[in-house]
């Protein structure tokens, strides 16, 4: 059966319900909206001449790549193609970099996964301190990382989801870098939204919160 509806053809094969969008508010992910909106903000704070992006957000390249020159690589390239951005394959756990050679890096949101074999990678209980260990061979002394995971007062294994950390965990997998800054998204709306420099005390309230942090490679 064919009607028209002004310009508009309708036909029933193109039926396609839509029943639970009719909320009082727009929904999203805290996590995902919140550390990307963070990230670019930093990025545009910080104004690199070109950054360096490690599986994360395809939004957050998307956006960034707008204002600053921006590679993207992933275990699963992305056939995302835009001007200001270009992409390929990488393996966080050999990152084909040279040692010291980034300036501005990201990986967010990404190294909760790695070992787990989610995504397909091979099963390995300690992949996400051999991907940190990578992470920080290749950063330039002076240079800077975003880097964010689930955050919790406990780290724990949610197999085969992800790991969740503690602040204190991913400060001393980070030795040999200084903390600019850490973002805390919390579990509920009502705690807050993206809380810059937020007091990490805050992180041990958390069950699956979302911390984001800015360091920088020390010096020689």
């Amino acid at each position: 059966m064919r009607r028209h509806s002004g310009p508009f053809l309708v036909r029933v094969c193109d039926i396609r319900p839509q029943l639970f969008d009719d909320g009082r508010f727009t929904p999203f992910d805290r996590h995902y909206v919140y550390h990307v909106a963070w990230a670019l903000r930093v990025l545009r704070e910080s104004s690199p001449r070109e950054h360096l992006d490690i599986a994360s957000s395809l939004h957050f390249v998307a956006a960034a790549s707008a204002f600053v020159p921006t590679r993207f690589v992933d275990y699963r390239p992305a056939n995302l193609v835009l001007d200001g951005l270009s992409t390929g394959a990488a393996d966080v756990l050999r990152l084909d970099f040279s040692p010291d050679s980034i300036a501005s890096l990201s990986c967010m949101h990404v190294i909760e996964h790695v070992g787990l074999g989610r995504y397909g990678d091979a099963f390995d209980p300690a992949g996400d301190r051999k991907a940190i260990a990578e992470l920080k061979r290749v950063v330039a002394p002076g240079g800077t990382l975003l880097f964010v995971v689930p955050v919790s007062g406990k780290p724990r294994i949610e197999f085969n989801a992800h790991r969740v950390y503690s602040y204190q965990l991913v400060i001393e997998l980070f030795e040999g870098f200084e903390l600019i800054e850490y973002a805390l998204i919390p579990d509920r709306a009502e705690e807050g939204g993206l809380i810059r420099h937020a007091d990490p005390d805050l992180t041990a309230r958390q069950r699956y919160g979302c911390g984001c942090f800015h360091f920088r490679k020390r010096l020689a």
